[in-house]
């Protein structure tokens, strides 16, 4: 068996840093309808977006491994709010090193327009005006790949000079050799985005892969990894 290189040492040791990291006992701090609810800025936050029922609030249960500390439901459009999750072992200063931040999901929701409009609204204040949100990670389910309101949401997110990096969802759903090609189209897709992390993870919240890595990415965004 060939020798890792220093480059897979590397990430290794910070997979199992993450991993440690994110151990700890995780817990909702507050649901947000409106930018006056914000919880006071301290913690580093990074942020989840992407469709309706692309599977964000699954991802952060499986990154917390606490099933049901994000509400997930088969309904499109069922998040409403921004919701904000914490460590509750680790603080430095009174303060939980990180804050993860469920945001509602866009395109198809089953709400009414003006519902939408609010929150959709409410998410972009939000990313324009936190200076403690590190990165957003941008959720695309693998069966279907960059729509067209992926692409405005990235355009959106490059405007604004936030950082962001994308996730593919619900990769145990298509096979091997479909998910590598995909993972190579979208990269390519986005080489030319000011803003976007050029690196892609893959995961299943249902199957545990990816995970990890994701664990690990987040580390480094924080500079901790």
């Amino acid at each position: 068996m060939p020798e890792a290189s220093p480059e897979e040492v590397a990430f290794a040791e910070r997979k199992g840093k993450a991993r440690k990291f994110f151990a700890d006992e995780w817990i909702f701090v507050r649901g947000v309808p409106a930018m006056k609810f914000l919880p006071p800025e301290g913690p580093d936050e990074v942020a989840f977006a992407g469709r309706s029922n692309v599977g964000k609030s699954s991802l952060i249960n499986a990154l917390t491994a606490k099933r049901g500390l994000a509400r997930t439901s088969n309904t499109p459009g069922r998040t409403q709010e921004l919701n904000f999750f914490v460590q509750d072992g680790q603080f430095e200063d009174g303060i939980p090193p990180l804050a993860l931040v469920d945001m509602p999901g866009y395109g198809f929701a089953k709400a009414p327009k003006d519902v939408v409009d609010n929150w959709t609204k409410l998410v972009f204040s939000y990313l324009q005006g936190r200076s403690t949100l590190r990165r957003v990670y941008v959720l695309v389910d693998s069966r279907h790949g960059l729509k067209k309101n992926d692409e405005e949401v990235l355009g959106l997110l490059d405007k604004a000079a936030v950082s962001y990096q994308l996730v593919l969802t619900k990769s145990d759903k298509i096979k091997p050799p479909a998910l590598v090609k995909l993972q190579a189209e979208t990269l390519k897709a986005i080489e030319k985005r000011p803003a976007a992390f050029p690196q892609i993870v893959a995961t299943s919240s249902e199957k545990g892969s990816g995970v990890d890595d994701l664990k690990a990415a987040i580390l480094f965004a924080i500079g901790r990894g």
